[in-house]
């Protein structure tokens, strides 16, 4: 029952969310943390942390990570075929349309609208991590980082500056090993 239950709620996330990875983060958050209770909050937080360090898309580590947790090997096979069968056959039929598809009035515009409702996914997930993220540690460095970060994310985007994200990501580890490893280490703990 449950890796049938795996497959659907993934095949469900796969099959309507657009925009990649994490877009639907946000929807693996509802289903898999406030509805079914697979995973909790902090869980999901690391989850995509790791996921975002590892190779492979980030929703279809989250969607093994999460069937492994549920039922072992096999759940965590079931979940990522369930994330990635839509996608497969949804582009599949795609290619085989491509040439004419996108020349339909209707569908290019159903696009349009559908750019603009993956970018407000995007941002809702970026949101909730973050509140996630600073009720978690509540103390300055969070605040600091999060902010610090996503100032200079900003900034580095309005001014066009191309700048590898990777390279934020290992500062970033090293600031926070820094600031709270280093100093709980000097304490004698």
């Amino acid at each position: 029952m449950i890796l049938q239950e795996l497959f659907l709620t993934f095949a469900k996330i796969g099959m309507f969310t657009f925009g990649g990875g994490y877009a639907m983060i946000s929807l693996i958050d509802h289903e898999c943390v406030e509805r079914k209770h697979w995973l909790t909050s902090d869980e999901l937080m690391d989850m995509t942390v790791i996921a975002e360090s590892t190779p492979g898309p980030v929703a279809i580590n989250c969607a093994t990570y999460t069937g492994y947790k549920k039922a072992g090997i096999l759940g965590a096979v079931t979940a990522t075929l369930g994330m990635v069968m839509p996608s497969f056959v949804i582009i599949l039929l795609i290619s085989y349309f491509m040439e004419n598809l996108l020349q339909v009035t209707v569908i290019s515009h159903a696009f349009q609208g559908i750019r603009i409702a993956v970018s407000l996914l995007i941002i809702q997930t970026a949101i909730k991590m973050i509140k996630k993220m600073l009720k978690k540690g509540r103390n300055h460095w969070n605040i600091l980082f999060a902010a610090g970060f996503g100032g200079i994310t900003l900034l580095l985007n309005l001014l066009e500056i191309r700048f590898s994200m990777i390279y934020l990501i290992l500062i970033s580890g090293f600031l926070g090993y820094f600031f709270y490893a280093v100093p709980g280490k000097k304490g004698g703990k």
